[in-house]
């Protein structure tokens, strides 16, 4: 049975949504891109009224994934997650995930490359625990395998070494070498870039 549109308020504490009035009754809510093209006096079928509704759902979960998106970078599979939380059904992430690649707002090449470069600046990690992080991200291993292909390990122990070494210049070599080691270890760094970089930090603090 059809009804006619008799009124559309935007709501108070949403602008970006307004409340569809039909038959002079409060009907459901809409984002205002959904209801665009809606009038007052305007007639809707049953079937329109649910497509409405779908239309709304899925720009829900694209504001969401939105929001979601603004505090950092993510990762398809972080998106999916997240919409999953809120029972988002997977037709529609689909759509959302689609939406945002044809935006260039989401894409895991890029992702990735932007965490690798991340970490090398702020927080150096060798590629085992790189590989480790992306992977708890969802990243594909192909998409991971191209963002590591060029790391430089040996120079990313050496920075995650040389603030550590100077808190350790009072320990014999022994000593220093564990501590050190331990900490590059924990850092993801190979064995034998640990055990190079550990010495050549002994080496320089002793010639100074």
């Amino acid at each position: 049975m059809d009804a006619t549109i008799t009124a559309i308020k935007q709501q108070k504490r949403n602008p970006q949504r307004v409340n569809i009035y039909l038959d002079e009754n409060f009907a459901f809510p809409l984002a205002k891109i959904v209801a665009a093209w809606l009038k007052v006096g305007q007639r809707l079928s049953v079937e329109k009224v649910r497509q409405l509704k779908e239309r709304d759902q899925a720009e829900k979960a694209f504001q969401r994934a939105l929001n979601f998106l603004s505090y950092r970078p993510r990762s398809e599979a972080e998106i999916e997650r997240n919409l999953r939380k809120f029972e988002v059904e997977e037709t529609v992430i689909t759509d959302v995930i689609e939406r945002l690649r044809r935006g260039n707002l989401l894409n895991d090449a890029d992702f990735a490359h932007h965490w690798v470069e991340n970490r090398a600046a702020f927080r150096p990690r060798g590629a085992f625990a790189l590989r480790a992080e992306l992977r708890q991200k969802g990243v594909p291993d192909e998409v991971i395998d191209q963002a590591l292909s060029h790391l430089d390990e040996t120079k990313l122990a050496r920075q995650a070494a040389r603030r550590k070494a100077t808190k350790l210049s009072n320990l014999e070599w022994p000593d220093f070498r564990n501590k050190l080691g331990a900490h590059l270890s924990r850092r993801g760094f190979d064995h034998e870039i640990v055990f190079d970089v550990c010495e050549e930090a002994w080496n320089e603090l002793k010639s100074k």
